[in-house]
Order: structure tokens, then sequence, then C-alpha cells
């Protein structure tokens, strides 16, 4: 019975010392810079009154979620490869998955309503302020972390009532709902409904709203009527468009497909893009493409 399990073993990217210590330095430094990085996007925008607008309150929102997503995971990567303690406890492991959970469901509802925020400022430019008043903005920014409180509610209990015996290994570097799934001598099938269900149409409903979002965007900046407003307006959607594309990219093919569950192998690498590289890469794909943040900083 899965209460009798104290611990598990996270054996993901299990090899020879060298590769050990090269992924530890490697998880080490991107932790850091997505710290420091992020950390100073918020400064950025909390410093200089003219950032002061919904779109950087996203951002803002963005860059300290991103913090907290890639901490869930990163710290205790790092351990592992740099100690080999592979142990995590029943309980650590739940709450692992939760907080992951929470965080990365957050962050797909965040770049949807970014992508509608976008949406009205160039489609609505005249009543953006009235329509993305700061009421409307902060129940965004609430009702985002309370559909994630939802899904990883449903994650990990489903997951976690699952039975565990014999071996206790977890071919991942950390508490993912399939990989954790997979240790269990339960039937897994009504479970991998459930995360197929759920997970997919909330990648799918937010990727909606992202595309629709851009389509009627982009029919706009095509109808402007010169080349430096087509330009600016661009300017403004393209590193919002970067993330999206991988973001959604590395976790559709995760979580919203029949099977995505059957390749732990695979789940290993692109899981880092999604819980490490992406929250590094945001500060500077917001930065380098904006005028308004390089000018702050």
């Amino acid at each position: 019975n899965h209460t009798k399990i104290t611990e598990f073993i996270l054996v993901g990217f299990k090899s020879h010392p060298g590769s050990q210590l090269f992924l530890s330095v490697l998880f080490s430094i991107m932790y850091a810079v997505t710290v420091v990085g992020n950390v100073c996007m918020i400064l950025i925008i909390r410093m200089n009154s003219k950032l002061h607008t919904p779109m950087y309150f996203f951002l803002e929102n963005l860059s300290t979620l991103d913090i907290c997503y890639s901490s869930v995971i990163t710290p205790r990567a790092t351990l592992i490869f740099s100690l080999d303690r592979r142990n995590i406890s029943y309980n650590g492991c739940a709450s692992q998955m939760f907080f992951f959970s929470l965080f990365g469901t957050t962050e797909a509802f965040f770049l949807a309503v970014m992508a509608y925020d976008r949406f009205t400022a160039i489609c609505n430019p005249l009543l953006y302020q009235v329509i993305m008043n700061k009421r409307l903005c902060v129940f965004m920014v609430m009702a985002s972390y309370l559909s994630g409180c939802i899904n990883c509610t449903i994650q990990t209990g489903f997951t976690f009532s699952l039975s565990f015996c014999g071996p206790k290994e977890i071919n991942h570097f950390f508490c993912d709902v399939a990989a954790v799934m997979h240790a269990s001598c339960s039937d897994t099938l009504v479970n991998e409904l459930v995360m197929l269900a759920v997970c997919g149409s909330i990648i799918v409903g937010t990727a909606l709203v992202v595309f629709i979002s851009y389509a009627y965007i982009i029919i706009t900046i095509v109808q402007m009527p010169s080349a430096e407003s087509r330009h600016k307006a661009f300017s403004t959607c393209s590193s919002h468009m970067m993330t999206i594309c991988l973001f959604f990219g590395t976790v559709f093919f995760m979580y919203a497909q029949p099977g995505a569950t059957s390749s732990p192998d695979k789940s290993n690498t692109i899981s880092i893009f999604y819980t490490i590289v992406i929250p590094m890469l945001n500060p500077f794909i917001y930065t380098l493409r904006n005028k308004e943040v390089k000018g702050s900083l």
C-alpha cells in the first residue's frame, strides 16, 4: 500500500561522475541567472513609474512566477547531481509535484492573459486603459493562480492515491506526474486519461486564447497605414510570441498528446526546457527586445 512508502529515489540522468558534475555546475549557473535576471526585471519595473502599466504588471508577475517555478525544481536537481542525494520523502515528492503543477499551470494562464492584454492594446487602443483597469488585471492574475491550484490539487490527489510497491525508483530528476505514475504498481489508465483530459484542456484552451488574440493582432497590424506603426506594434508582441512558442511547444509535447507518458527518457531532456531554460530566458527575451526596459536598465 502507498502509505507504507516513506521515500522515492530519483534516477533521472544517472550517469558517470563527470557528467553528474557537469550537470550540477550547469544547473547551478542556470538557476543563478534565472533568479538574478528575474529579480532585476522586477526591480526595473517597480523603480520606473513609466512602466507601471498593465503589460508590465503582468510581466512583473511572470518574473515572480518564474523564480518560484524554477526554485521548486532546480535546487534539488543540483543536489542530486553534486552530492548524488537522490532520495526524496513521500511527502516531499507530493509537495514538489503540487507546487510544480501549480506554477506550471499558472504560467500557461499568464501567457494567455498577456496575449489578451496585447490584443486589447493593439486592436482597441482608445479603450485600453478603460478595459485593462487595475481591478481586471488583479482579477486575471488571481484567476490564473486559482486555476493552477485546482489543476495541481487534481493531479497530485489522483497520482498519490495510487499504490506504490516494489522498486520505488522514479525515472526523472524531479517528481513529475507521469514519472511518479510509472513508479506505481496500480493500474494507471484512469490517471493517464485524467491527466490527458485536464492538462490537454488547459494547454489547448490557453493556446486557443493566444492564437485567436494574435490572429486579430496580425490582421490589425497588416491594416496599419504606416510602416513605423506596424514595426512598433510588432515589436511589442515579438517577445511574448517567442516565450509562447518555447513554453507551449515543449509542454504540449509532454502533457497534451496520447502516449505522452510513455517515454521517460525523452521527458527528462524536454522537461529541462520548460522547468529551467524558459524561466532563465524570459528576462532576456523581454529585455533585449524591449526598448522601454532597456532604457530603464
